[in-house]
């Protein structure tokens, strides 16, 4: 028995300009990648690698630049069968998220700074300067795709460009497991926002053990729960989800462009 297909994805939670046709760009070539047979990773890195090379984005090509002038970039993926990959801080790396999909088959789940672009030359990965884009104020634009295969498989890709205003050694969400994103067999959830609050929260985890409650009777109830409950203040936070079955959902205290796309 098959599962019907699904693509979920967010633009970052807080300002930024309008940017849902881009949003649906990324989402219907995930869902074009999936009737031809694609794997869950397969269009779920597709689709952040053109978020990533979006400008308007912070992630990839236009990360934000950090106090320092410089670009440093994160990102993270996990699949519903255990496996996880994240960087953290890289320089001169267009699309990150290509990097931590290579090491869902590795011994190590995660690389940092200088040490993961080593690794990164080493597996091919181009090396090169990455554009990067004045501050933002607050935060905002980040990226976060969450697909469902024919097969019920999961994965969520996950890239930013760090937060404007911070040190080039300050690690938000994105890249931290349970945080910015958490995949079981049975939920898939993706954060975005104030990473600060994202990270106290354990935000994606504890939405995710929500919606497979007996307490919970769907994705929104799960994600409006964890905004309500879980974050402090007015923190600008959004969230995606997919189970492991019907569409994808969205949620936002704030601002948070977001687009799905389920099989007919």
């Amino acid at each position: 028995m098959t599962a019907k297909m699904a693509v979920v994805a967010h633009g970052g939670a807080g300002p930024g300009p309008e940017r849902q046709s881009n949003l649906q760009a990324a989402v219907d070539a995930a869902s074009r990648l999936l009737v031809s047979g694609a794997s869950a990773v397969e269009a779920a890195v597709e689709a952040c690698v053109i978020l990533e090379d979006d400008p308007v984005f912070n992630a990839g090509t236009g990360g934000v630049f950090r106090i320092d002038g410089s670009v440093l970039l994160d990102a993270s993926i996990q699949t519903s069968d255990g496996r996880v990959g994240f960087v953290i801080a890289m320089p001169d790396t267009p699309n990150p998220i290509k990097v931590a999909a290579d090491l869902l088959d590795e011994n190590i789940n995660g690389l940092a700074g200088e040490g993961a672009r080593i690794w990164a030359d080493e597996r091919g990965h181009p090396k090169r300067e990455v554009e990067g884009r004045a501050p933002i104020e607050g935060d905002g634009d980040t990226v976060g795709v969450i697909v469902r295969d024919s097969t019920g498989s999961m994965a969520c890709a996950t890239s930013t460009g760090g937060c404007s205003h911070r040190p080039p050694g300050r690690v938000g969400d994105v890249p931290l497991p349970g945080s910015g994103f958490w995949v079981n067999e049975r939920i898939a959830v993706a954060a975005t926002g104030e990473g600060e609050e994202i990270t106290r929260a354990l935000l994606s985890y504890r939405v995710g053990e929500m919606a497979d409650s007996d307490e919970c009777h769907s994705l929104e109830d799960a994600m409006k729960w964890g905004l309500e409950k879980l974050i402090q203040g007015k923190a600008p936070v959004g969230l995606i989800a997919i189970s492991s079955v019907g569409p994808g959902a969205g949620l936002s205290n704030t601002e948070m462009p977001w687009a799905s796309w389920i099989e007919d």
